[in-house]
């Protein structure tokens, strides 16, 4: 069948005399360029891919289009980090340019197989604007940092009969001993869902079924992508993107939403019996999070600061997007919890802390910096509505709102001058216990925040491309608030 054809699927070996630098210096100058936050050169970048801990050195890879701020033909990118602080941009490290992944090297996991890094991935195949089909690959890393496509590939070339071409997203793990490899897929009937396949060398692969997985999702649900498992503690953990969720009232308001799930995974039975389930994150942009075991066996986490089918204020810039900063996750009161890593306080320069007590209204805690990390501890005293305003000035600001009498925290991003082509709402919110104190730790850094209440217990993160002078910190409230807060200057240790 012949393939489909299209501009937009050109590889970065096809760019033409000059054309990537000329897109580098256009991204170079932009003011919402993220100080510490992974982000492309130029170009777009979405889900992160295959990363790990290997050979003494953070690797993230990510979906990358190096030609502009939209979706074409995807690459794997490739940045490394012996601290999760300092990144280093490394060579690309997937260009889509054989016949199993014509129309690009989709998403995919990686794991350490006998002293190497093999990393899984889907090839994109498309035969017309809507009839495709997918492949899984295997690429695989020396310690001296070279990839390699395997000679043998596909891994598994279609996908298995009931399912449409919409299989992808590769995530690999041992267990007992066989290897496992979970996809996100798309049923006949187009709904969602996880199929099996399992291997006794990483290699050779055949398809073992589908996952049963009790997480009430409605028919509406007409894709899972990137499934992510691991244990925390001998308690089992899915995470999983479902496409064409209906809006709750508090839940699944962006278009495309992340869940996780606690339970027991049983793969040879193929089940996952569930005991509760949740959004993983409450903000505007998260999307395609993955896992991995860091270098201490703790689980981190990054996940895309963005969503499809918005246009951003940076796409006239030809870049798009950025990584959230590594997460730490535990399971604490029944609750996946998300924390900012350990390591990010070598970020930390200079610090101010302070503390007040407010009877009304509001007042600024600090004329801020265009990149900080702000920890604060709200004693509201009676307050029925309070909260913290980032990228403060007069006329804007990104609105953090503590509602005791409904017991919801919810996020305002309306009052910004460079807005978005279409927004679901310009408002996200959760549900949360407001005892008589609330702990912020929040992350800002240029066109980002990402927003951590109660260790972790509730994480928004959201995109915010401010004016140049937006840089304040304020707080506000209804009635008597007290409030400490420290407030560091975060550096810029990135070559990105």
């Amino acid at each position: 069948m012949t393939k489909y054809t299209e501009p937009k699927y050109r590889t970065i070996h096809e760019a033409e005399a000059g054309e990537l630098e000329i897109l580098k210096e256009k991204v170079t100058g932009s003011l919402w360029k993220p100080a510490f936050h992974i982000h492309p050169e130029h170009g777009l970048l979405n889900d992160p891919n295959g990363l790990a801990y290997f050979n003494g050195a953070f690797h993230v890879f990510y979906q990358w289009f190096p030609f502009g701020a939209y979706h074409g033909m995807k690459h794997w990118a490739h940045v490394t980090s012996p601290n999760l602080v300092d990144w280093e941009r490394l060579p690309t490290a997937l260009a889509p340019t054989e016949d199993y992944e014509s129309h690009g090297a989709y998403s995919g996991a990686s794991m350490e197989v006998d002293g190497k890094l093999y990393l899984y991935y889907t090839g994109n195949i498309k035969y017309s604007a809507e009839d495709r089909s997918a492949n899984q690959c295997l690429a695989i890393m020396e310690k001296d940092g070279q990839v390699r496509k395997y000679d043998h590939n596909p891994i598994i070339e279609g996908v298995p009969a009931g399912y449409t071409g919409h299989v992808r997203d590769p995530k690999v793990f041992h267990k007992g001993n066989m290897y496992y490899m979970l996809l996100g897929a798309q049923r006949e009937d187009r709904t969602g869902a996880i199929i099996v396949y399992e291997s006794k060398d990483a290699l050779n692969w055949s398809f073992k079924g589908e996952l049963r997985l009790d997480l009430d999702l409605p028919d509406s649900c007409y894709m899972l992508e990137c499934p992510d498992y691991f244990d925390i503690n001998g308690q089992d953990v899915l995470i999983v993107s479902p496409q064409g969720l209906e809006p709750k009232q508090h839940d699944y308001l962006n278009l495309y939403n992340v869940i996780y799930a606690l339970g027991k995974l049983d793969i040879e039975n193929l089940t996952f019996d569930v005991t509760s389930y949740q959004e993983l994150d409450k903000g505007f942009d998260f999307y395609a999070p993955q896992s991995f075991e860091g270098s201490k066996k703790e689980r981190l986490l990054f996940g895309w600061a963005g969503m499809a089918e918005v246009d951003y204020p940076t796409d006239r810039e030809d870049w798009a997007h950025c990584m959230t900063l590594p997460r730490e996750l535990d399971i604490v009161n029944g609750l996946l919890v998300q924390k900012p890593a350990t390591e990010l306080k070598q970020l930390r320069s200079e610090s101010h802390s302070g503390s007040m007590t407010l009877d009304s209204g509001s007042t600024g805690l600090h004329s801020g910096f265009h990149s900080f990390e702000l920890e604060t501890t709200m004693e509201s005293r009676g307050a029925e509505v309070f909260g913290l305003e980032l990228f403060a000035s007069e006329t804007e600001g990104l609105v953090l709102a503590f509602d005791r009498s409904s017991q919801t925290v919810s996020l305002n991003r309306e009052n910004f001058h460079a807005s978005f082509d279409k927004e679901n709402d310009l408002v996200r919110s959760a549900e949360l216990n407001i005892g008589d104190s609330v702990k912020v730790q929040a992350f800002v850094d240029r066109s980002i925040a990402e927003i951590f209440i109660n260790d972790g217990e509730v994480v928004f993160t959201t995109r915010v491309f401010p004016d140049n002078q937006s840089t304040g910190v304020k707080l506000f409230t209804d009635t008597e608030l007290t409030c400490s807060y420290t407030i560091h200057q975060l550096k810029s240790t990135n070559s990105l």
